[in-house]
Parts: structure tokens; C-alpha cells; sequence
């Protein structure tokens, strides 16, 4: 690619996150002379960065200075945005990319997205922040920002882990985010990845696959296929491994390192799968060179939400009504009723359990990864098997012997300082956070109905807490949400839009978003209960 292409997707790419913090006002003319006054100014602050081939397009805030003749003046970057590939083709005779996707999702207008920003000042001043430290704004990051409260806890933890002091190097960080993803084939975090591996020094040859990075990562290999799929089975021997092997052995903050950055990967893979993420236009997959089918339509209308369905009402038109009608008959029997006995309420999880299992992950072929992908992790065919099978029996995970809060916490910040105090944050952000509204509803208490998503995942892991009643999942979970909820937990890659569509069909996209966040946060903390707890064991 020649370096103007190369500059071309810079632009692209600035353009989509500039949109994202200033989105254009109704009423703007698209193809006009002049661009909104917020997107021109952060424009002249844009320096563009020469990478190589192969490298991670990047774009960083900083003064605008003279120009050397292999970039083009920001005159010419906003001609390409303003007057799209008829002008840029003309003037600056290069290949112009064009965006594949419709927005940061494709299961979610962009124009709701881009929308969340212009209302919400909390939301563009962490867009922000973010673009002036990373110099660019990912689609996660944008899809997120439904959700201020928790995006901004979700970029504290991320920076943390992968830039901020600790016991991995920072090549060793990407490159196990690469290897988690990977176990999901999750693609856009891989190349996310590979391209910041690269940045931070990492030996290209790494890439070439698993076998051809350091024994140390290889042996984590185990440790990764585990957690991804049946953390259940993980047992203090895996840690031992580990940690006594010989010249290639782990340190115990290591350790705890690679495993907050692997639950941290394989849950973030189920948020990408559930949203519909798609990749950035200068990464792979991003985009294209070929021109528009449709006759006048420019990239920027995209902004403005040409292109994308919107989103259906339900034909039945009262589920919302039905679930505040069970959520309310649930609260007056707990009022009313004496306390299940231990015995009955052990009962009920060991049924729920029992369900969940019979609850068909995803109807879809199976998913066969492609070289790409599979050559960042080994046994491939290693997948989700449920917790238990006829003929075996695993003892279940009892919160009350082993929890986040008394031991995994903790455990973590003794070894990995201010580690568990953010996470337990961004935990906490997930299962507490609430509007209290339901679709077109206010003032509505939805607390039992976040503590029911949250403890069916955790039941589906085969964690108990004694204290809750495992009989109202049933009431307050249908099967085509139940189905979602497993498929992107447990096999997220099999994750399709007609699953995100066909459960709470009323509900806004926010809702369902916030819903992708408690799944992903408690996905994570299941993976960590586990190898914590492996860990304890080991240690004692």
C-alpha cells in the first residue's frame, strides 16, 4: 500500500472517531463546504503517523505542525470526508477505503450510538479522554458508552492491566490477550492486538503461531483452553505446573497477572460477539476500496443512519408488561411466604442446573476456526461441554466456602496491587447499575431481575449461593433469553442477530446492552473464582 492510501485510512479512521465525539447536527447538509466547527477544530489538532505496512493505523493528538510531502494537508483530509470519492479521486488520484459496516455495530443503528455522545456530556468527555490517550476510539469503547458509569470503570482496568507497572511485559500482555481472544475466534480483538503487540516491540515471528513464542506462553496454553471452556476442571496440579517449571516457570504475580488478563479476554469476547462489533475501517476486514452500490451515497451518511433497519417493536406487545407482572407477584410471595428450607433451596439450584443444560447453546453449524485464528492457541476442538454429563458428577462451587469478596479479592490485590480493588469496582458498576426503567417504563425496582441473569450464569458454572432461590430464574428467564444468554457465554463465536433480536424484543438497546455488560462481568468473575481458587489451593 502506498503511503497516501496509507494516510487515507488514517482519515477514515479519525473522521469515524471524530463523528463518534462530535456527531453531525440534524439539518447539517452532508455534502456542504464546511463540516460542523467542532469536527474542523479537532482536526487541525490531528497529526497523522507514518506506520509501516502491516502495523496499526494510528492517529495521535497533537499541535499541527508543517507537513512533510508524504501527508496531505488537513484541507485535503476534510475535502475526502466532505466530498467522498468523486473529489478525492480527482484531486489526490488514490484509493479511497470505504467502510464494510454500518456503524460500531451490526446489530445497533450508529445513529442511536453516535446519538448517546451529543446527549450526554459524561459520555463525550471519556470519549474523549480516551482518544487523546490511545489516539483512537474502538467500537467497543463507542457501543459502551450507552453506559457512562461503567466504561469509564471498564477503560480504568483495561489501561491498568496492559500499560500501567506490573509483573508482565507489555509484549506478554498483548500477546495473551491474543491467545484468549483467539480461543473464541474472535478476530477483531486478535487483530486489535496484533497490531499492539507490534507496537510495543513484540517479535513478529510470535505471530507466526503458538509454537513459535516462548515456552512460558506455551504453557499457558492449558491454563487458557480451561478457563475459556470448562473452568470447572481447573485444579491446583495446572497451577503447579505452572509455577515449577523449571527455567519456564510462572512467579505467583505473573500468574495472577495472566489470569485477570485471560478471564479479562474471554469475557470481552462475549460483549463483542453479543454486540454485533464490528472491525474499525483500518483494520482487517474494515473496509474496502470497492465504490458504493448505491448511486450518491457517501460514507459520512452513515453518521445520519442511512443504510441500517431499525429496530422492531414486538408483535405481542405486552412481554414487558408480563415480566413487571411476575417481578411483582415474585416480591409479594417472598413477602408472604416463610424462608425455603437449606435442603429446598439446594434442591432448586441442582434443578436449575440440571435445565441449564438442556438449554441448546446456539442451533448454527459448528464454528470452525480459521488458520488465522487457530494458530494463536492449540486444541482446537477443545470447546464448552456442559458442567456435568450423565455418569459424572462435579461437586459444586459453594460461594459461601470460597467468594469474590472474601478471598478472590483479596488474593488479587495482595499479588497484583489495586488490581482487585478495580475489578470488585467494575463488578459492582455491572450488577448495581440502573435507570429503572424497563422499555417505556419508570420508577420500576429491577434488582431481582439483574440478580437472576447474574446467578443463572453462575449456576450454568455450576456456583451456588445459598442464599438465593433458584426457582425464579424459570419466572423470570424465557427459553430464547436463556438460549442468548448461554450461546454468548459459553460459545459466544455462534452468537447471530436474529438471538440478539428475538429476546426482550421491547426493550431499548441500551437495556440490551447493559445486559451484554452484566453477562460479560459475570462470566469473569466465574473464570476467576475458579483459578483463584485453584490458586489458593495450591498456595495452602
Amino acid at each position: 500500500m502506498y503511503e497516501p492510501e496509507r494516510t487515507a485510512f488514517c482519515c477514515r479512521a479519525a473522521t469515524a472517531d471524530c463523528r463518534a465525539l462530535y456527531p453531525v447536527p440534524q439539518g447539517t447538509k452532508r455534502r456542504g463546504k464546511s463540516h460542523p466547527e467542532y469536527l474542523l477544530n479537532i482536526f487541525y489538532s490531528l497529526q497523522i503517523i507514518t506506520v509501516q505496512r502491516g502495523h496499526a493505523m494510528r492517529h495521535a493528538v497533537a499541535p499541527a505542525e508543517n507537513v512533510e510531502n508524504n501527508y496531505f494537508a488537513v484541507t485535503d483530509l476534510l475535502k475526502i470526508c466532505t466530498h467522498c470519492e468523486r473529489l478525492s479521486k480527482k484531486d489526490l488520484g488514490v484509493r479511497i477505503p470505504r467502510p464494510l459496516g454500518n456503524g460500531p455495530s451490526r446489530f445497533i443503528p450508529e445513529k442511536e450510538i453516535l446519538k448517546v455522545s451529543k446527549v450526554d456530556a459524561r459520555t463525550r468527555s471519556i470519549f474523549e479522554d480516551a482518544f487523546a490517550a490511545l489516539g483512537r476510539l474502538d467500537n467497543i469503547s463507542l457501543v459502551m458508552g450507552f453506559h457512562p458509569q461503567y466504561l469509564g470503570s471498564f477503560l480504568r482496568t483495561q489501561h491498568y492491566l496492559l500499560q500501567m507497572d506490573g509483573p508482565l511485559s507489555l509484549h506478554y500482555r498483548h500477546y495473551i490477550g491474543i491467545m484468549a481472544a483467539a480461543r473464541h475466534q474472535c478476530s477483531y480483538l486478535v487483530n486489535l492486538h496484533v497490531n499492539d503487540f507490534l507496537q510495543v516491540g513484540g517479535d513478529p515471528k510470535w505471530l507466526n503461531g503458538l509454537d513459535g513464542a516462548p515456552q512460558k506462553l506455551q504453557q499457558l496454553g492449558e491454563l487458557n483452553k480451561i478457563l475459556a471452556h470448562r473452568p470447572w476442571l481447573l485444579t491446583k496440579e495446572h497451577i503447579e505446573r505452572l509455577l515449577k517449571a523449571e527455567e519456564h516457570s510462572w512467579s505467583l504475580a505473573e500468574l495472577i497477572h495472566a489470569v485477570v488478563l485471560l478471564t479479562h479476554y474471554h469475557s470481552l469476547a462475549s460483549f463483542t460477539f453479543g454486540c454485533g462489533i464490528t472491525p474499525e475501517i483500518h483494520s482487517n476486514g474494515g473496509h474496502t476500496f470497492r465504490p458504493p452500490s448505491v448511486s450518491q451515497y457517501c460514507v459520512c451518511d452513515i453518521a445520519n443512519g442511512n443504510g441500517h433497519a431499525n429496530h422492531h417493536d414486538d408483535p405481542l406487545g405486552n412481554q414487558v408488561e408480563v415480566l413487571m407482572e411476575r417481578m411483582k407477584q415474585l416480591q409479594e410471595c417472598r413477602d408472604d411466604e416463610e424462608e425455603a428450607s437449606q435442603e429446598e433451596m439446594a434442591t432448586r439450584f441442582e434443578k436449575e442446573k440440571t435445565e441449564s443444560m438442556l438449554v441448546v447453546a446456539a442451533e448454527d453449524e459448528e464454528c470452525v476456526p480459521s488458520r488465522d485464528i487457530s494458530r494463536h492457541f492449540e486444541d482446537p476442538s477443545y470447546g464448552y461441554k456442559d458442567f456435568s454429563r450423565r455418569g459424572e458428577h462435579v461437586p459444586t462451587f459453594r460461594v459461601q466456602d470460597y467468594s469474590w469478596e472474601d478471598h478472590g479479592f483479596s488474593l488479587v490485590n495482595r499479588l497484583y496491587p489495586d488490581v482487585g480493588q478495580m475489578l470488585d469496582e467494575k463488578f459492582q458498576m455491572a450488577y448495581n447499575l440502573t435507570y429503572n426503567t424497563m422499555a417505556t417504563h419508570k420508577d420500576v425496582d429491577t434488582s431481582m431481575l439483574r440478580r437472576a441473569i447474574w446467578n443463572y450464569i453462575h449456576c450454568m458454572f455450576g456456583i451456588r449461593y445459598d442464599d438465593y432461590d433458584y426457582g425464579e430464574i424459570n419466572q423470570l428467564l424465557d427459553r430464547s433469553f436463556k438460549i442468548y444468554i448461554k450461546t454468548m457465554v459459553c460459545s459466544p463465536e455462534k452468537t447471530t442477530k436474529r438471538m440478539y433480536e428475538s429476546f426482550w424484543r421491547q426493550f431499548q438497546h441500551s437495556e440490551k446492552v447493559h445486559v451484554n455488560l452484566l453477562l460479560m462481568e459475570a462470566r469473569m468473575q466465574a473464570e476467576l473464582l475458579y483459578a483463584l481458587r485453584a490458586i489458593t489451593r495450591y498456595m495452602t
